[in-house]
């Protein structure tokens, strides 16, 4: 047969063969992949899902990752004394960073990783509900423990990002309802690992400066990953120990984070946050004008009633003007008519002196004298009139008094 003599051949140098190969011991030959394969993979990125989940007393943890392809083991060490959000499960879609390890007792290689996060809204998720059940528990949550915003703010303070359009919104609406509230924005980044930090500084910052009357953080939509930074358990308590009321205004009205359920008022965005802070501000504005408008119309009306109750004295009422017109005109009538019968009274005052005057005249001694008689006074003050031829001495003096005039003479 064609075949045994290369069987017989392969037997007959078999031996030699063997004694020419260098034999490698299971341990030397598992060090000699390690050696390779380690340093090739030192720190790699590995996604996957999660399963055959196995924690261990010691706090490591033990699981598989697999694709529709394949499938690793991997473990990371220390993992139930880690600070994390969220609990790992099988079929949880996760993100490892680590290195690529042979495990020599059992000749396998593994995973051994030293980061790990969840990917996908599923995972973080369940990361949410877990803090939102823990903080609840604290009573974090508890309406009695919230604080009332106050009527009528003069300031508030805004933690977001200044460049973002969520301020933007905000600005116009209260410079529209109440430009009289001053606003002091506090920036912050509101997404990525560094967001958080900020945001808990910002509330901080309000807080020793007394930079509001409210606080809110304000942020646009966004995924659940955009807002993770205000799932925070940190960012909660800060909220939670803010000496001012806080309102959370994070994405829009269906969107939740865990600031809104720890805030003082969750608004269901940042624009809806404005209004509720100058809802107060609208309403007190809106009475002051409507209570202007009815003051207005009263006053209208009861200056309407006035003028007509004017208009109705004014014309009972003689004008003080037309008054004084016709009591001048009736001084005149009197003056004229006190003329006339002074006039009158002289007249007739004239005319009886006149009679008198006529009857005296006739009577006078000076008439008498007209007619050629005279009148002889004997000499002295008394002037004497001489009635008799008797009282007549020789050579005495006497005046004679004539019609017109008088002349001494001497009796003879």
């Amino acid at each position: 047969m064609e075949g045994l003599p290369l069987f017989s051949n392969l037997k007959e140098g078999g031996s030699s063969a063997a004694a020419a190969v260098r034999h490698w011991s299971v341990t030397e030959l598992t060090g000699k992949i390690r050696g390779v394969v380690e340093p090739s993979f030192s720190q790699v990125w590995v996604q996957g899902e999660l399963s055959n989940y196995r924690p261990a007393s010691s706090g490591h943890a033990y699981f598989s990752l697999k694709d529709q392809g394949a499938c690793i083991s991997a473990a990371i060490f220390g993992w139930g004394a880690r600070k994390r959000n969220f609990e790992l499960k099988d079929g949880l879609q996760v993100l490892c960073r680590g290195k690529v390890s042979i495990y020599p007792p059992r000749g396998t290689y593994q995973l051994v990783i030293d980061h790990l996060e969840p990917l996908g809204s599923g995972a973080l998720q369940i990361a949410f509900e877990k803090l939102k059940a823990k903080l609840a528990g604290e009573g974090l949550f508890d309406p009695a423990v919230k604080r009332k915003l106050p009527k009528l703010p003069s300031r508030i303070a805004v933690v977001t990002s200044p460049s973002g359009a969520a301020i933007q919104d905000m600005l116009n609406i209260l410079r529209r309802r109440a430009p009289q509230i001053r606003v002091t924005i506090i920036p912050a980044l509101v997404q990525g690992a560094d967001a958080t930090p900020q945001l808990i500084r910002g509330i901080e910052l309000a807080n020793q400066h007394g930079l509001g009357e409210v606080i809110v953080l304000a942020r646009g939509g966004g995924s659940i990953e955009d807002l993770w930074a205000f799932n925070d358990e940190a960012l909660a308590r800060t909220i939670r120990g803010s000496q001012i009321p806080v309102v959370s205004a994070v994405g829009h009205e269906i969107d939740f984070t865990i600031s809104d359920f720890v805030a003082d008022l969750r608004a269901p965005t940042p624009s809806a946050a404005a209004e509720l802070v100058s809802g107060t501000w609208v309403d007190v504005a809106e009475r002051v004008r409507e209570s202007s408008t009815r003051l207005r119309s009263l006053i209208l009306r009861d200056l309407s009633q006035r003028k007509t109750l004017l208009s109705h004295i004014m014309a009972r009422v003689v004008s003080p003007k037309d008054r004084l017109r016709e009591q001048a005109q009736r001084v005149d009538e009197l003056a004229l008519r006190l003329d006339r019968a002074v006039q009158f009274r002289l007249e007739r005052r004239r005319s009886a002196l006149q009679q008198v005057m006529g009857k005296l005249d006739a009577l006078s001694p000076l008439r008498v004298l007209e007619r050629g008689y005279t009148l002889v006074r004997s000499p002295g003050v008394e002037g004497q009139v001489v009635k008799s031829v008797h009282q007549v001495q020789s050579g005495e003096e006497f005046e004679i008094t004539f019609y017109d005039g008088q002349k001494a003479f001497r009796a003879v």
